[in-house]
């Protein structure tokens, strides 16, 4: 629960445009994506 507390004060003191976060969370949601279609084919 910290941590979750800990993400979101960040995300509120986040000087960056909240796209980059949008980009960093498609770029993870791919590569998860990616690697269970790999595992899927095994």
């Amino acid at each position: 629960m910290k941590h979750l507390l800990f993400a979101e004060g960040a995300v509120r003191h986040l000087p960056a445009a909240p796209i980059f976060f949008g980009i960093f969370t498609f770029g993870v949601l791919g590569l998860f994506l990616y690697l269970v279609l790999r595992l899927d084919q095994d």
